[in-house]
This record gives structure tokens, C-alpha cells and sequence, in this order.
């Protein structure tokens, strides 16, 4: 790790490295501009469902995509030069604003014009007194949120109308995972059930999950949607159908439960960016006698370190960023989405804080750019506790959080190995103990876990495009490998370009089943690969349509949701199919739905309200970080990256509930950035009077 002192440029020992290095982290920095402009620039194209392709790129397509990569890479020259303490507006436009406010100023102090020191007087009691109000508001909004049972209750009150107008939104998941439960806790109190058959319909087939997984004693039980939300979820819709007869009444406890978990989250993680200004990096801490125990080799780089050190945050960006959690659309109706994702990424927002608290209270170890080491900094307990419990939250949210911690499990060891006992039991221990225990009762016949099936959305969009667009084109070789897996003519009559589920027969027992779960083998998966390769190298055109017309609208802003947090608000799960949820508030539900959809189709204004929006501005900052060489902020941002990874590999098109984790936490990323920014522009102040104070002393 480095402190933000540490990440300043310096002057290298090698100029043509530094040069190297300067080149790669643009050349990488200009590598994630071409990426969303491709994004953007394919848009219209794959907007025409039926004839979309890459092979129809036009002149319009092509100045889309230079537009576009201009004013990404603007962005970040802006960002960078910001950081820098450059100029940041063109020199005309920064020295006519110039200009201007000097020759108010001016005519305000000219004796000879009686009326427009009047005019100008009044103007100014006027500018003074809206100042002063807005001053005032935002003192208030400081006080009223500096303290985390404070931030608490702004969320609580905030969202309160959310639980008590619409009370639950979800879909076809916790149905699913209900009925798992059900079938697992008839097999327990001794009903008999079907299990494998081919004329058998059971939960296990509307994923699918292959046959050939499942164990020779009955269970019903899965870990598609991780094992542990299935048995809680389930457990609580049981005990409701108990007490009122239906599921309904648990649902709407659950998204209660789930909305108070949320204001818990959001509060935490909100006082510590906003109101705990935890001193900087290598700063001198005191002993327990009150003694200084000077980790710093000169009074210049305790300066530094001090002046790094983050502030109370102003009242602008805490009402930004409390205003993003209240308004907008995807972080209000996660509040009460019964779903994983939403789980997830709000523990995910109470993790990304405690990674905050840990890159603030962390110390150099060993001599290093002028340091020395002091002892580390140990997490507080109730900290300690908060990332062990958030840790375990993501890890029975989402299956793919375990390879987010294991990332940050190895990059923390390397970086700051002296707090190894921290991450260890916060993050090894509990990743063994739950992904390991759910790996084991896998293993033991115990539930039966995700179909491998899950992970090859790519590639099933390949071949089914490609069996939809061109079928002329999969040679003999490729269908007999695929004959055993996959019927080729259903795959193209199930293809979808927004989903690969169709493809996988994922649904109800009416799908089209071009999965042959109920048949395939391991060994008929062997060959899958190379029937893959084949009909790719054969057809890459429509291969690589399959793939951007799968991903593109997670990294395009104009791109509209494929499907949207409200519609979980609206689903059919709840507005006709559940028992008396549907019959509360069902045409307000319909309006603020149609509110937010609407908002969401404006030009520009109704970006904010979308997930893509938030993950094209969270890359372009990660690439001004890497400019910048952040190290130790690109180290808690990592996570961020390998979240983008998810939504690639994800099922669907710019769905919105992947992007959750991301928009949740945009707003403590800006600012990071921009304290940070401003931690540089008065280092390097500093050593620029610095220097310039030893060149005029006498030689």
C-alpha cells in the first residue's frame, strides 16, 4: 500500500521508467475509454433486435465512437489536471470568468457611479442574505448528520413510505426458493415426492440443474441461490403460511427486515466517509504515556501526512450522497427487493467502509520514501466485528463473493502483512467456514449444487446466435459434440439477445428445453468446449455479436435497462399472482413505477436513476486513480472491477440489480477522489514553497 503522500509523482531515479510507466497507465486508461465507446457506439445497432449486427457499422456508428472516446478521455484528462492542481478549463474560458469577476469588482468600488454603487450595494445585501441561508441549511445538514444514529434516522424516515406503501417487491426467485424449501420440508416430516424422473417436474428442473448432479438420496435443496438465503427465506415463508394461511405476510417481513438492514448499512458506512477524519498515514501517534513515538524522519513529511489526512465531508457532498440514497430509483426500490443482489450489495456498502477505515489508519512498514514504522493500527472491535459479519453477509448474498474476498484476501496480505491477523479471521475465516461448509455439504449429497451450465452464458450466446443467424454455418463435427448437450434447433428458437436463460431453459415446465438437463452426462460436456471454439472461429462476426449484445448496456448511458429495480415492484409475482399483496395500494404501485420509468427515458437527466451510468463513471475514475497511481485506494477499488467482470458474465443485458454494488458506493468513491485530489494539490503547494524557500536562502 502507499499513502496518498507516497502516490504523489517524485523524481524518479530512472526518468525513462518513469516515462514507461507514465505511457502504460495511459495506454490503460485509454484502453477502458475505448471499451465504453464501443459500448456506446454498437448501441443502435443492437437496438434492432431481428437485423442488428456488428457488420452493418456506419459512418454514424464511427463518429459515435469518436465522440464518444473524446469526451470519455476528456473526462479523465479533467480528473487527472484536477488532481494535478492544473488548469482545468480552457485558458479563455478560465481567464474571461477572470476578468469578469475583476471588473465587478471594480465598478463596485467606482466613487463616480452613485447608481450603480446603489444597484450594486443592493445586489450584493440580496447575494449576502441568499448566503447566508444557504449556510445556515447547510449547517443544519451537517448537524443533522454527523453522527451515525442521526444518518440512521435520515434513512429510516427517508425510506419509511418505501415498506409501508409498497410493501415487498420480487420476483420469480424467492417463489423458487420457497418451494425448494417446501419440498425439502415435506422430505423431512416424511412425504413422499417424486425425485428423478423424466416425466417429473420438481424445483430443481425450473433452473434447470442437471440430473446427473443430483445425489442418489432424495434432496431438494440447491445451491443456485445460495443455500442459506433458500433455508431463511423459506423458513419464514413457511412459518407464515403457518400463522395466516400464505407466504405473503413473511414476504412483506422480509422486506422489512431486509430495509432496516439497509438503513443499518448505509448509516455505517455513511459516518465513516462523511463524519470520522481519522489521521493520515505516517502521521506521529502518542503512546500510552502521551508521548510521540515519531514515525516521521522529517517535520516536511509529517506535514504532508497531516495535510492528507481527510476532513469532515462539507454539506454539499453529504446532500449528494444522501440524496442519491433517497431518490434514486435503484437504491430505494432495493430496499424492499427480496432478491440476492440487493442483499449483497448493501452488505457490500458496509465492507467497502470498513475498507476505508482500514486504508486510513494504515502505517508504512520499514524505511520507505522518507518513513519509518511504527506499530499498526489495530481496527477498533465494533469495526472488527462489522467486517467479519459483513464479510459472512456477502458470502451467503452471492456465490461469487468469495472470489471478491480471495482477490483482497492476497492483495491485503502482500500490502499491509502486518495486520495479517485482521484479514485472516475477518475475511479467510469466514469464507472457509461458509463457502467451504456449503462446498462440503455439496460434496456429501447433503443439497445439490449450481449447474456448471450457469457460468457459460457467453458461449451459449454464441452458439444459439449463430443457430438463430446462421445454422448453415455449425459444421457436422461441432453438432454431434453438441448433439448430447444442447438441441440446436430449439437453442435458436429460444435465443434471445437481452438473455442467455431461455438458452439454458431456465422457467416453468412450458419452456422450451434446449438444455438437455435431464439426459447429459459430465462426459457429454467434455466436447462442449471445442464445439464452441469450432462454431466461433467459424461464424466470429455473429460470435462477437452475441458477446456485445449481451454486455454493451452495462458500459453504455444511453442504453435503458433491460430490466429495472421497479420491475420488481410490478412483477405479476406481485401485482396477480400473490394472495393479498396484490390487492395493497395496486394502483399506486402501477403510478410510481410509470413515475420512475418515465424519469429514467429522459435524455441526460434520466441517467442518474440507471446502474450504467454509475459504472461508466466509477471505471473513468479507477483509470484517473491508476494515472494518479493511487495504489492504496485502487487496492479497496478492486472489487469494483471484478464486479464489472460479474456483469459480463452475467445472464442477462444491463440488468440492473448486478449493478447495484457499484451505484451504491459511487458516491463514496467521488469522494475519495476528490479528497484526495485536494490532498495533492497542497502537498505538492507545499513543496513548491518549499523549494522555491531554499533557492532564495544565501548561498
Amino acid at each position: 500500500m502507499t499513502s496518498p503522500a507516497s502516490s504523489l509523482p517524485v523524481a524518479a531515479a530512472h526518468p525513462r521508467l518513469a516515462r514507461v510507466g507514465a505511457a502504460a497507465r495511459w495506454t490503460l486508461a485509454a484502453l477502458a475509454c475505448l471499451w465504453l465507446a464501443l459500448c456506446t457506439a454498437v448501441g443502435p445497432l443492437y437496438w434492432d433486435f431481428e437485423n442488428g449486427t456488428i457488420a452493418n457499422w456506419n459512418w454514424t456508428n464511427t463518429a459515435f465512437f469518436v465522440l464518444s472516446f473524446a469526451i470519455y478521455l476528456g473526462l479523465i484528462v479533467i480528473m487527472v489536471r484536477f488532481a494535478a492542481g492544473q488548469r482545468v478549463l480552457p485558458r479563455a474560458i478560465s481567464g474571461r470568468l477572470s476578468r469578469a469577476g475583476q471588473q465587478h469588482s471594480n465598478q463596485a468600488l467606482e466613487p463616480s457611479q452613485s447608481q450603480s454603487v446603489v444597484a450594486d450595494s443592493n445586489v450584493s445585501k440580496r447575494h449576502a442574505t441568499v448566503a447566508s441561508r444557504f449556510a445556515t441549511l447547510g449547517r443544519w445538514i451537517t448537524r443533522g448528520t454527523n453522527r451515525f444514529w442521526k444518518l440512521a434516522l435520515v434513512f429510516f424516515i427517508g425510506w419509511l413510505w418505501v415498506p409501508t406503501t409498497l410493501l415487498a417487491a420480487f420476483g420469480a426467485d424467492i417463489r423458487s426458493q420457497i418451494r425448494e424449501f417446501s419440498w425439502a420440508w415435506n422430505q423431512w416430516t416424511g412425504l413422499q415426492q417424486p425425485y428423478i424422473g423424466f416425466f417429473s417436474f420438481v424445483p430443481m428442473d425450473i433452473y434447470p440443474t442437471a440430473h446427473y448432479m443430483w445425489p442418489p438420496d432424495p434432496t431438494y435443496l440447491t445451491d443456485q441461490h445460495n443455500v442459506v438465503l433458500t433455508v431463511f427465506y423459506g423458513a419464514v415463508a413457511a412459518f407464515s403460511r403457518y400463522l395466516t394461511g400464505s407466504n405473503d405476510a413473511g414476504i412483506v417481513a422480509l422486506a422489512a427486515g431486509q430495509m432496516l438492514l439497509a438503513v443499518f448499512c448505509c448509516a455505517a458506512t455513511a459516518n465513516r466517509f462523511l463524519n470520522r477524519p481519522w489521521m493520515g498515514v505516517a502521521q506521529s501517534t502518542k503512546d500510552k504515556n502521551g508521548s510521540s513515538t515519531g514515525n516521521v524522519s522529517s517535520t516536511t513529511s509529517a506535514r504532508i501526512a497531516q495535510d492528507a489526512a481527510p476532513q469532515l465531508a462539507g454539506e454539499r457532498a453529504r446532500f449528494l450522497i444522501l440524496a442519491f440514497f433517497l431518490c434514486c430509483p435503484l437504491a430505494v426500490f432495493a430496499t424492499i427487493s427480496i432478491t440476492k443482489s440487493p442483499l449483497f450489495a448493501f452488505s457490500f456498502v458496509w465492507w467497502f467502509g470498513i475498507w476505508y477505515e482500514l486504508t486510513q489508519t494504515w502505517k508504512p512498514e520499514g524505511k520507505r520514501k522518507g518513513l519509518t514504522a511504527t506499530a499498526p493500527i489495530r481496527l477498533p472491535r465494533h469495526s472488527f466485528v462489522a467486517f467479519v459479519l459483513s464479510t459472512a453477509m456477502m458470502l451467503i448474498s452471492a456465490k461469487y463473493a468469495w472470489y471478491i474476498i480471495a482477490l483482497q484476501i492476497v492483495l491485503a496480505l502482500i500490502a499491509d502483512r502486518r495486520r495479517w491477523t485482521t484479514y485472516v479471521v475477518a475475511l479467510l475465516i469466514p469464507t472457509m467456514l461458509i463457502h467451504g461448509g456449503i462446498s462440503l455439504a455439496i460434496s456429501s449429497g447433503a443439497i445439490i449444487g449450481g449447474d456448471p451450465i450457469e457460468s457459460r452464458g457467453v458461449q451459449l450466446q454464441m452458439i444459439a446466435r449463430v443457430a438463430s443467424r446462421n445454422p448453415e454455418g455449425i459444421s457436422e463435427e461441432a453438432k454431434k459434440n453438441l448433439s448430447d448437450v444442447f438441441n440446436l434447433d430449439q437453442m435458436a428458437d429460444a435465443y434471445s439477445q437481452q438473455d442467455a436463460d431461455p438458452v439454458k431453459s431456465s422457467g416453468i415446465q412450458a419452456k422450451k428445453v434446449s438444455y438437455k438437463w435431464r439426459t447429459v452426462t459430465p462426459e457429454d460436456m467434455t466436447n462442449f468446449n471445442k464445439a464452441w471454439f469450432e462454431i466461433v472461429k467459424d461464424n466470429p462476426v455473429i460470435a462477437l455479436d452475441a458477446l456485445l449484445a449481451k454486455c454493451f448496456g452495462y458500459f453504455n448511458v444511453t442504453d435503458q435497462p433491460y430490466v429495472s429495480m421497479d420491475y420488481y415492484v410490478t412483477s405479476d409475482y406481485v401485482q396477480k399472482n400473490s394472495t393479498w399483496i396484490k390487492s395493497y395500494n395496486h394502483n399506486w404501485r402501477e403510478q410510481i413505477t410509470g413515475f420512475t420509468r418515465s424519469w429514467g427515458k429522459i435524455p441526460v437527466i434520466g441517467w442518474i436513476t440507471h446502474g450504467n451510468f454509475y459504472v461508466v463513471m466509477t471505471l473513468l475514475i479507477g483509470a484517473a486513480e491508476v494515472i494518479r497511481r493511487r495504489w492504496l485506494t485502487l487496492m479497496t477499488h478492486i472489487p469494483l472491477l471484478l464486479l464489472m467482470g460479474v456483469m459480463i458474465t452475467a445472464p442477462a443485458n444491463n440488468f440492473e440489480r448486478h449493478m447495484l454494488p457499484v451505484a451504491f458506493v459511487f458516491g463514496f468513491v467521488v469522494l475519495t477522489y476528490w479528497r484526495e485530489s485536494l490532498a495533492e494539490r497542497r502537498i505538492a503547494r507545499q513543496a513548491q514553497s518549499s523549494a522555491s524557500t531554499t533557492m532564495t536562502l544565501p548561498q
